[in-house]
């Protein structure tokens, strides 16, 4: 069944080079005036912590005086112009991505951050962009569903590579470093590496340690200097760019404290994204000394990558002391279905989760209904995103909303 899958995935590409590349790609080119070959665009993607890795050289390019652009999942910055790019697609259509960059050239800018999502490579989606440097964060399990297998997935992401002057990859990640090693040995691009055994300088990396706690957010700020080096940024323009850096909306972002219970929301949607931010919250509630219990609200894609479904539900169980499983865009799947595959790998771990279909509801369990003063409520899978998909259709959604409603609904004095 495996090698018929793949058959069709070969043969799909084929599909979007005519379709995407060709029929979008190529005549936005022409339209334009092939505006990727006045710009120096440095591309960054991985399964985790592209758009944090994406927007903090964004401020740091900003902060060595360059005139960038920036385009990611959760917004694009052009000139003066914030445009919203909160949906599920990361990668625009090959002709939008044409439009933007020639918008960029318009306006005088002459560097763009671009976050590259695998999907959007094999789909040629970045058609005629050939960036000075491609950055990788890291390449974990995630979209089986598209890609079929980890070689495969790592090969779409390699086309970024392929295509770019120099390669920064994250040495600390065993497999997907192994693999794209392999992919790039015949070609002449050169490759850099970066780790977290790598000897900083002293004030850069008190000022990484100050600016994140989550060791996940220190690697990917050790990916944004070594690209930073390699452009030439000095130490102090990208520690003012660091210092600068705002966050991310819907990553570790802090909802609120209502009767001493504090909620987060965040996009965590993978098993190692998961692992990394439920280890980050116990990490900082030790350090604090809370007593209180750590609390997951989360779900799994429907169409999505059915694989991940039993490794993310304990990955939760086993991190949290209460999970409680939850929609999130379940598509035309049933909601109860995708719960009870999450639920497949629980073993000793069956006590330690609830199930609430509604994801509101979800929510509103959590904090009104569970958590106790001491508490921390993690809501992870949506983060930033506006939308949720139930059946074909995209209705509005927010986590942050949620929570906050959820957390006035326990003292209404605060409205």
């Amino acid at each position: 069944m495996q090698m018929i899958d793949l058959l069709f995935y070969k043969i799909k590409r084929t599909f979007h080079l005519v379709k995407t590349g060709l029929l979008r790609g190529l005549l936005g080119e022409l339209q334009y005036g092939f505006p990727a070959r006045r710009l120096k665009i440095i591309a960054i993607t991985g399964t985790d912590g592209k758009t944090t890795s994406s927007t903090l050289l964004y401020y740091v390019l900003k902060a060595a005086g360059k005139k960038v652009a920036l385009v990611t999942t959760v917004a694009a910055y052009i000139g003066d112009e914030e445009i919203d790019t909160g949906f599920h697609v990361t990668t625009p259509d090959a002709g939008d991505v044409q439009r933007f960059l020639a918008k960029m050239v318009e306006l005088g800018i002459e560097y763009l951050v671009l976050e590259a999502t695998s999907h959007g490579l094999y789909q040629h989606r970045l058609w005629g962009i050939y960036p000075e440097i491609a950055g990788y964060t890291n390449i974990t399990h995630e979209h089986l569903d598209y890609h079929v297998t980890y070689p495969e997935y790592v090969a779409a992401k390699a086309l970024l590579a392929k295509a770019a002057r120099k390669v920064v990859i994250n040495a600390d990640d065993a497999n997907s470093y192994k693999e794209l090693k392999r992919q790039l040995a015949e070609r002449s691009t050169d490759i850099e590496t970066y780790s977290r055994s790598d000897r900083l300088p002293a004030a850069v990396s008190k000022a990484v340690q100050a600016r994140f706690e989550q060791p996940y957010n220190q690697m990917n700020a050790r990916l944004v200097y070594k690209i930073a080096k390699l452009m030439e940024v000095s130490d102090k323009d990208y520690i003012t760019g660091l210092q600068s850096f705002p966050g991310i909306a819907g990553r570790m972002q802090e909802v609120g404290k209502v009767k001493n219970i504090r909620v987060i929301v965040d996009f965590a949607h993978t098993p190692n994204a998961l692992s990394a931010a439920l280890s980050s919250i116990r990490k900082q509630m030790k350090q604090t000394k809370s007593k209180g219990r750590l609390i997951a609200v989360f779900g799994c894609a429907g169409l999505r990558d059915i694989q991940k479904r039993p490794m993310m539900g304990r990955i939760g169980a086993e991190l949290a002391d209460l999970a409680i499983f939850t929609a999130e865009d379940p598509r035309t799947e049933d909601v109860w279905s995708i719960i009870r595959q999450m639920k497949q790998e629980l073993g000793t771990y069956h006590s330690k989760v609830a199930s609430v279909a509604d994801r509101q509801e979800a929510i509103e369990f959590a904090i009104q209904k569970i958590a106790k003063s001491g508490d921390v409520v993690g809501i992870f899978g949506k983060g930033h995103e506006k939308s949720m998909s139930y059946g074909t259709v995209e209705y509005p959604w927010s986590d942050l909303t949620a929570a906050q409603e959820a957390l006035l609904a326990l003292d209404p004095k605060k409205e």
